[in-house]
């Protein structure tokens, strides 16, 4: 018992220090995604030419410092437009970041998640749904992307053929405050048109805002379609995990470190998981690790063994 105390002491401090140094990049990488500094005292959206080009994460395109566009937002301005019902160059995008970083992307390139992650910091109480309740939400993810991101800009269009982005304008809470708030707070005519939809998505992002603080990250687990998206090629894409049941002694301190409640071992590479590497930092004798490339440390080790 004192063994395994000690054990579970170190192995806290590595997760711990891993998740500031995540936390780190987090912030290095929202700087670099929003880099126009200005536009947030100007009030002003920049649009420049690297608007073309889609970030990872989720950043809302109308936040004023955003150099990028938003996956998910370009995704339903091509399908909700009169010209276009698939866009190759946003979905090539989706399909090269999913291959390469898989949900890595959400751990440490998405702009919303940071705010989740700083939100769930703040010394309360925490909770976790029951698995039989929580199994069943991380469904409605999957729902949101076919329903708000592609059949509603595809199907309800206006007398043109134009479908507004219905995720972005009803529901996203990214946006509300990545970008409703710091326009309105510098464009007082901006603050004149505030109508119900406002407050609808204000309400939205304050439920948000609540809950991250007790449940760790509930807008990733339960409602981003791009989480969706992403979480489809983790058993897929480049980077991946290894589990060595050889080194394993069943502490299960992976699983207790895992925020995003995995069953980690069983479900190694699950949709759910966002590559945050605390699994990784808590196992005492490496029988966790990530990697690159198809060819996997176990994989390796069984084809030196029958060549020798």
């Amino acid at each position: 018992m004192k063994f395994f105390s000690r054990a579970n002491y170190f192995s806290k401090g590595r997760v711990g220090r891993s998740e500031t140094k995540r936390t780190l990049f987090q912030f290095v990488f929202a700087a670099m995604a929003n880099p126009h500094f200005k536009g947030f005292l100007d009030g002003q959206i920049y649009k420049g030419n690297s608007k073309a080009v889609c970030v990872p994460g989720l950043n809302c395109y109308s936040c004023p410092g955003a150099a990028g566009a938003c996956p998910i937002g370009s995704l339903q301005a091509i399908i909700g437009s009169p010209k276009y019902t698939v866009s190759l160059y946003v979905m090539g995008l989706l399909m090269l970041f999913g291959t390469l970083l898989g949900r890595l992307v959400c751990g440490f390139l998405c702009v919303f998640g940071l705010i989740q992650d700083l939100l769930f910091k703040i010394p309360t109480p925490k909770f976790k749904l029951s698995k039989s309740v929580d199994s069943k939400l991380r469904y409605l993810k999957y729902l949101v992307l076919i329903v708000m991101v592609i059949a509603l800009p595809m199907f309800l269009t206006n007398k043109f053929g134009m479908a507004p982005p219905y995720f972005c304008k009803y529901l996203c809470p990214a946006g509300t405050i990545e970008a409703a708030f710091p326009l309105i707070a510098k464009n007082p005519f901006l603050r004149e048109t505030i109508g119900n939809i406002f407050f609808i998505k204000l309400s939205i992002l304050i439920v948000f805002i609540i809950s991250s603080i007790f449940i760790y990250r509930p807008f990733c687990k339960y409602f981003c379609p791009l989480g969706a998206i992403y979480g489809l090629f983790n058993k897929l894409g480049i980077f991946r995990l290894e589990f060595e049941e050889s080194k394993c002694t069943d502490c299960g301190l992976c699983e207790k470190s895992c925020k995003m409640d995995i069953d980690v071992r069983s479900n190694l590479n699950s949709a759910e998981c966002i590559r945050c590497g605390a699994c990784i930092k808590a196992c005492n004798y490496g029988a966790l690790n990530s990697l690159v490339g198809k060819a996997t440390k176990v994989a390796q080790k069984n084809k030196s063994e029958k060549m020798h």
